[in-house]
């Protein structure tokens, strides 16, 4: 796991641009031409990712799944047998709180699958093992918000999974000897086709929940062509998600 992050961090922005300004620095006098270049692409990687517009237009082509009507909402129950929610990493050690705490992502996601499950009656599952951090669980620092902030008990808790793929999996270790089989899936509009695919791959029927679209006109001043520092990382996030969906196919099988 340590080798798979120090690489991922290496070749995706905004490690990759830096090792090219790096590598333009280092040959800058015996290869003028190719540190121009290298140089051209790590500043102009830099600027596209500040660039609002090009979250906007990136996402969507990721954000495939349509949101679900509010009206849908009270008939999920007809629909499927269980919410599953998907982590998102946490915050460690907020001194507001003492304790680590689900991220702004995840809290984003708890919100749409408690107002989903007050309105349909369902039964919630999280998602989400320790990656780096240490005990409790992704899942149960959910399971935690959910019932502390939201007002939602959380029947089942899945605690081993890094990846989405291992959310998939590890789910279906849980539910499907249940005779849960049908699951709304409650993840980032962005997230959602991989989320689905993985959902699906593991024997589920999937009813798609995405939340936070990013493909959203939010009408920024000069229409999106003046680089904002949230741009950059919602940027991250759509590259990673790409990434994370040629690989899928290839690696899962």
């Amino acid at each position: 796991m340590p080798i798979r992050y120090f690489l991922k961090q290496l070749l995706l922005p905004p490690g990759i641009f830096l090792l090219l300004l790096a590598l333009a620095w280092w040959l800058r006098r015996s290869r003028p031409r190719v540190a121009g270049v290298l140089f051209a692409l790590g500043l102009g990687g830099f600027w596209l990712m500040s660039l609002p517009i090009m979250v906007e237009w990136g996402a969507r082509v990721l954000e495939r799944e349509p949101p679900l009507a509010q009206s849908e909402w009270s008939t999920l129950a007809a629909r499927a047998d269980a919410i599953v929610v998907l982590g998102s990493g946490r915050e460690r050690g907020d001194p507001a709180w003492g304790s680590d705490q689900p991220t702004g992502i995840g809290l984003e996601r708890q919100r749409y699958a408690a107002r989903l499950a007050k309105a349909s009656g369902l039964p919630v599952l999280t998602t989400g093992g320790l990656h780096y951090g240490s005990p409790p669980s992704e899942a149960q620092l959910m399971a935690d918000s959910l019932r502390d902030d939201f007002g939602v008990q959380v029947r089942w808790k899945e605690e081993q999974s890094r990846t989405t793929w291992e959310n998939a999996k590890m789910t279906a270790d849980i539910l499907l000897p249940l005779g849960v089989k049908r699951v709304v899936v409650v993840t980032h509009g962005w997230h959602m086709s991989r989320s689905v695919w993985s959902f699906e791959k593991a024997g589920f029927d999937v009813v798609p929940a995405p939340v936070g679209f990013f493909s959203a006109d939010n009408a920024r001043p000069l229409g999106g062509w003046m680089p904002e520092y949230k741009a950059f990382w919602q940027s991250g996030l759509l590259i990673n998600e790409v990434v994370g969906q040629i690989a899928y196919p290839l690696f899962y099988r």
